[in-house]
């Protein structure tokens, strides 16, 4: 199936959101719980996976395609939303925490793109959203992803989602990148994805990076974020309040004057 043509704008900084102009009859599909706003015209229906219907037809295609979503850790539903209007009408998307919004023209890359579970925010109608299999063992055990990454397919406009600030590197042939596991936002369908031990007893153990990071071989595109989520949540987690209502400065002797005195030094 052919994707939609649509036109978009990217707003923001570090807590951006997509305006999507569909034309009459257009229709953006977009995850469940990113919608922002939408003008009048527009028109919400919640649908079975994707909508793209790629693995057939009826109530078993439906189902199958809501189930890979399942799978990647994702919501039964999607939402679509069509331009019921005789004009050019809006509907918005936004970023569920800081960090910005990739848009990706799939076919620039051949019409495929492998990333990171719980990134994919929106796509014109036709793209398909899947799952993509690691036939790596190491890499599916330790990979942080483990065996399981989002698989974007299509002809048309997709967006995706990252933490912090994103960085975008072209490998070249046999060119490889180490990068922390959670790092990953995505990457082209030529790029080779495994895992490799960090190595050393003092880096394993003391070393606070865990024991794997990721190698990426080229060539392909290979797009990198600073903040994961798993990363932000740990932080907020460490130092939420205890037992009591005490954050963990709390338990010096200077109690809340100690906490300006040290200012704010929770992580």
């Amino acid at each position: 199936m052919q994707a939609h043509e649509i036109d978009y704008q990217i707003f923001g900084e570090e807590m951006q959101y997509v305006e999507i102009e569909l034309d009459p009859q257009e229709i953006v599909i977009a995850e469940a719980g990113s919608f922002m706003m939408m003008e009048n015209n527009i028109q919400m229906e919640t649908i079975f996976g994707d909508g793209s219907q790629q693995q057939g037809s009826g109530l078993f295609g439906k189902l199958l395609n809501a189930g890979k979503r399942v799978l990647t850790g994702e919501s039964l539903f999607m939402t679509a939303f069509l331009n019921q209007g005789n004009t050019k009408s809006k509907v918005s998307f936004a970023s569920p925490y800081p960090g910005k919004i990739l848009p990706i023209d799939l076919t620039e890359f051949q019409g495929k793109f492998i990333c990171q579970k719980s990134s994919f925010l929106c796509a014109a109608k036709g793209v398909s959203v899947g799952i993509e299999f690691s036939q790596k063992l190491g890499r599916g055990l330790f990979g942080g992803e483990g065996f399981i990454m989002q698989k974007i397919e299509g002809d048309g406009m997709t967006f995706v989602h990252s933490g912090g600030t994103m960085a975008k590197k072209e490998l070249a042939h046999g060119e490889v990148l180490k990068v922390d596991t959670g790092c990953i936002i995505g990457f082209t369908k030529d790029v080779d994805y495994d895992i490799e031990f960090i190595g050393g007893i003092k880096n394993s153990i003391f070393g606070g990076e865990g024991l794997f990071y990721a190698t990426l071989k080229g060539p392909g595109t290979v797009y990198i974020q600073s903040l994961p989520f798993s990363r932000l949540a740990d932080r907020i987690i460490a130092s939420a309040p205890r037992s009591g209502g005490n954050s963990r400065e709390e338990g010096s002797l200077l109690g809340g004057l100690g906490n300006l005195l040290d200012g704010d030094n929770r992580f």
